[in-house]
This record gives C-alpha cells, sequence and structure tokens, in this order.
C-alpha cells in the first residue's frame, strides 16, 4: 500500500474530500505552511498525522523548501499531494519529487495557470470551464494532465458560482486521480504524458450552450 503526504495551507476542502474517499492508500501526515490551517483540525480527527512547517519562519524559498522536505520524507511517501498548497515550490523540491508531486488545478489546464482562474475565464466570456489534477513540473501548472472535469458556465455566473461548482468536480476528480495512482493503473510514457490503463474514454462531448 503506498504512502501519501498531503499538503495543505487552509481549510483542505480537497484533503477532506481524499480523506472521505475510499482509496487504497496509506494517508501518512498531513502538513501545512500555517499553523491555523482549519484543515489540520479535521486530520487530527480523522487520526492522520500533522505537521507544521511555516514559511514565514524561513528567509526564502530555497531554504523553507529544503526544511519542507525534510518532513515530508520522514514519512517516506510514495507520492506528495497538493491540496490548496499556497506556495510556489522551488525546481530543487519539484525536481527531488519528479513524479511523485501531484496538484489540483481550478481550469483546463494548459488555460488559465495561476491564481484568480475563475473570474479570468469569466472576463473572456468562455462557455466551458473545469479542473485539472496534474503531475508537477518545474514549468508551473503545465505538468502532464491526469484527468480534467469541465462544466458550461451560465450566463448569470458570478466568479462565486463558478468556484463553487468547480470545487465540486475536484472533489469529484481528485480522489479518482489518487486511487489510480495508489493502484498503479496510470503512468507517464517517454514523451511526459500520462497513460491510463484502465480508462477508455467514453467520447461523449459537452457542448455549451447546448446545440439546438
Amino acid at each position: 500500500m503506498k504512502n501519501i503526504v498531503i499538503l495543505i495551507s487552509g481549510r483542505g476542502s480537497n484533503m477532506q474530500a481524499l480523506l472521505n474517499a475510499n482509496m487504497n492508500c496509506n494517508i501518512a501526515a498531513v502538513i501545512s505552511n500555517k499553523a491555523d490551517a482549519g484543515g489540520l483540525t479535521f486530520a487530527q480527527a480523522h487520526g492522520i498525522p500533522t505537521a507544521v512547517v511555516a514559511h514565514r519562519d524561513h528567509p526564502d524559498r530555497e531554504s523553507f523548501d529544503a526544511a519542507l522536505a525534510k518532513v515530508i520524507d520522514d514519512f517516506a511517501p510514495d507520492l506528495v499531494i497538493l491540496a490548496g498548497f499556497m506556495r510556489i515550490l522551488t525546481v530543487k523540491f519539484v525536481t527531488h519529487y519528479a513524479g511523485r508531486l501531484i496538484n489540483i488545478h481550478p481550469s483546463l489546464l494548459p488555460s488559465y495557470p495561476g491564481l484568480h482562474t475563475h473570474a479570468r475565464a469569466l472576463h473572456d466570456g468562455v462557455k466551458i470551464h473545469g479542473c485539472t489534477v496534474h503531475f508537477v513540473t518545474a514549468d508551473l501548472d503545465h505538468g502532464p494532465v491526469i484527468i480534467q472535469a469541465a462544466i458550461p458556465v451560465l450566463a448569470d455566473d458570478t466568479e462565486h458560482t463558478l468556484s463553487a461548482r468547480i470545487l465540486h468536480q475536484e472533489h469529484r476528480i481528485f480522489p479518482q486521480a489518487i486511487r489510480w495512482l495508489c493502484s498503479d493503473q496510470i503512468e507517464l510514457n517517454e514523451n511526459g504524458k500520462v497513460v491510463n490503463h484502465s480508462h477508455n474514454p467514453a467520447g461523449n462531448a459537452l457542448i455549451s450552450p447546448s446545440l439546438e
């Protein structure tokens, strides 16, 4: 059974979705860069070891990442999961966990990397928006895609309503991605693309606005 370590910065709703899911893996620890992160309390209530590595205690990103990696490695993880971890990681950190570092991002990557994805999507008037689980690489928010969920953008959507509907999809696809990883059903091929050995897409299309 694979060991996973989850990194959070806040309430950790995606972390909660992972803890509540039926996954064939051991959640070894939940680690935050903020001592007041609400997700730590949730993890502790579920008997999960927790730790805090405060980024403000370190003079730069390199020293913070080194301290964080030391704590992570104490739990011997097979996978390190970024579940709302709001820190940009150094190339050295990402390289250390190459092929084991997983993130969820609130857009259909490679569209809208970075922050404020929902506001940017609404500003641009896109008709389909979504979320992505992907491997983390040194190229921010551009790692190989594992799974995506797409929803239509409604005429009366606000940033808040769109965010809430996307978050619901995040809670669905994130556990599925980790299940696949923990059961060795996906891998990276020689071209750096994700190959899923257990899933054949149905070929259905999401069209927004719908056809007459």
